[in-house]
């Protein structure tokens, strides 16, 4: 590839995206959050929520025959809650949405200045193509008006 002018300025382009997204507060506060899950009461819950998935891995290898199913099931739950509980794993999941949704609208924005036809995985609702049927997809073959 032959570096011409112009990809020089886009590459140039792109490092001050990259500055600008490492700067913004959604960034930062990422950062933040994911420090703040270094706290050792924090630290211990994933370590024994970590535990107890590979046991329950285990066991559903088995399923409700293996001898242990219920209890492991049981202790995977409790500690799976105690870890959606945690103000700081919370904190941190919030922040995480937040840049990734900023990452989003970036995506989307740079596929829609080269095409509108670039189609951008989000995985955010709010960006996604809505079909034209009302419950997301019909067995009709597009009687409804949908593009089946």
């Amino acid at each position: 590839m032959f570096a011409t002018m112009e990809s020089l300025a886009l590459l140039d382009l792109s490092d001050e995206l990259s500055a600008l997204i490492l700067e913004s507060d959604e960034a930062k506060r990422y950062c933040a959050k994911r420090k703040a899950l270094q706290n050792s009461e924090t630290q211990a819950r994933i370590h024994a929520f970590t535990k107890i998935k590979e046991a329950f891995e285990e066991v559903e290898r088995f399923g409700r025959y293996h001898p242990d199913y219920k209890e492991v099931t049981r202790k995977t739950r409790a500690l799976k809650r105690e870890l959606d509980m945690d103000e700081h794993i919370a904190e941190f999941r919030r922040a995480e949405t937040d840049l990734q949704s900023l990452l989003d609208e970036i995506s989307m924005l740079l596929a829609g200045a080269v095409s509108p036809n670039i189609k951008v995985p989000t995985g955010n609702p709010f960006f996604e193509q809505k079909s034209g049927c009302s419950t997301g997809g019909c067995g009709s073959g597009g009687s409804c008006g949908c593009s089946a």
